[in-house]
């Protein structure tokens, strides 16, 4: 998987649990039927956010996007639907070209995040694992603190 190719699977699956989401409070809010929408898609919307997060970032280090680029790809995540022009944008631009610089028999990488990035990319399976059980364990905790709303009751 290319840089370009995860960067765009996530920003998809960002736009696509913003639907889920968005229908959730339509049926909680405006029909008054049921809240088993929100609890579904903001429960799935919230793990792809972390992931959307988790993978930007990745993108980010190995493309080396400006503070600028790689901050309005991570706004867009909260911005209904953005992903998808920030990451079009970045297609058209280029940002997303190349290979994973720091995979095996890449570039040396410099720095303790561009270290982790080679890590990662030469151990990808542990990486996937280590990955995942570190977005479950967030997404844990920010269910054991439940809704915004009630961390300051």
């Amino acid at each position: 998987m290319t840089p370009r190719k995860l960067f765009r699977t996530v920003a998809i699956a960002e736009a696509v649990t913003w639907t889920l989401l968005l229908i959730g409070l339509f049926l909680k809010y405006v029909t008054g039927t049921t809240e088993l929408g929100v609890s579904i898609g903001g429960g799935l919307h919230g793990f792809v956010f972390i992931c959307y997060v988790m993978s930007t970032c990745f993108t980010w280090i190995n493309q080396k996007w400006s503070a600028g680029a790689g901050m309005l790809a991570l706004v867009s995540a909260v911005i209904p639907y953005a992903t998808i022009p920030v990451e079009k944008s970045f297609d058209r631009k280029g940002l997303l070209d190349g290979a994973w610089r720091l995979g095996a028999g890449g570039e040396k990488p410099r720095g303790f995040l561009e270290t982790l990035q080679a890590w990662v990319l030469r151990h990808p399976l542990l990486a996937v694992v280590v990955a995942l059980a570190g977005a479950v364990a967030v997404f844990s905790f920010l269910l054991f603190l439940g809704p915004p709303d009630t961390w300051f009751q």
